[in-house]
């Protein structure tokens, strides 16, 4: 099944996401509230899922108000590979297809090396690879039944092409991980008209991450909030990175699969 030649399409059917299903994790705050508005924006149907299920439920209603689409919010812990599946499943019952899966759920703990337990790791990975793995998994299974083909956008990071700071090993090694199945499912989905690509940040504004590095060691978080301020002249927010998630779940990118977007502000260049 060969991608569409999109020459002729208008710019405004390009960027529309009207009569599309997509799906967001981690959709309670920060970057995936950001997400799931520019895709409620272009028109599209969601399903929002977050451990935070009050915080959720707001976010939809707020974005329900707003674009005037339907909004689903469930809660969802992505280390439970039955969660995530539950979750499509209910989206699929509900809104009969899905097109767009971005996979945005994640942990960042900074833990020095020699104190990083083995459960630590383990949960580092169990949110940010495993849980995009069985999301891609379970995404690919759905969007293959119905024949119909979506997008996979998986939220990298800066990291996942670089060493960072003291003690995120486990998280840099995790947004490697995510890098590296981007680039493989693209090639296994391409015969699906499956389109696999991943968005990679700098540091944003977030609650998260506000928080974390408030906790982070003095001297990290000294070394951290150097490297902050951007060849562009400020720090990023999570608009910033939503706007080129829609840019990859959109017919803009149609021509497009295994790449995964630096959003950094020259950072890693």
């Amino acid at each position: 099944m060969a991608i569409a030649d999109l020459s002729g399409a208008a710019l405004d059917e390009l960027y529309s996401l009207r009569g599309r299903i997509a799906v967001v994790t981690g959709a309670a705050q920060g970057l995936g509230k950001a997400i799931a508005r520019r895709l409620a924006e272009a028109g599209a149907s969601l399903v929002l899922g977050d451990l935070d299920h009050e915080g959720v439920r707001l976010v939809g209603e707020e974005l329900a108000d707003r674009f005037g689409v339907q909004v689903r919010a469930v809660q969802l812990d992505v280390t439970d590979s039955s969660a995530i599946a539950a979750m499509l499943g209910t989206t699929l019952n509900e809104f009969k297809r899905l097109d767009i899966l971005v996979n945005n759920a994640g942990v960042y703990p900074n833990v020095p090396l020699l104190e990083t337990s083995d459960e630590v790791w383990d949960q580092v990975m169990a949110v940010n690879l495993r849980g995009v793995f069985a999301g891609c998994r379970e995404a690919a299974r759905a969007m293959i039944e119905r024949g119909l083909g979506g997008v996979l956008v998986n939220v990298v990071s800066t990291a996942g092409f670089k060493g960072v700071a003291p003690g995120v090993s486990a998280y840099v090694a995790s947004k490697h991980g995510v890098r590296g199945l981007t680039r493989q499912l693209a090639i296994e989905l391409a015969p699906h008209n499956i389109r696999v690509l991943g968005v990679a940040p700098t540091f944003c504004v977030t609650e998260g991450n506000t928080v974390a590095l408030d906790a982070l060691p003095d001297r990290v978080r000294e070394e951290i909030s150097a490297t902050l301020t951007s060849p562009l002249g400020r720090v990023g927010v999570p608009d910033d990175i939503a706007r080129a998630v829609l840019f990859c779940a959109s017919d803009m990118s149609a021509f497009m699969t295994g790449s995964t977007l630096l959003v950094d502000a020259g950072e890693v260049a």
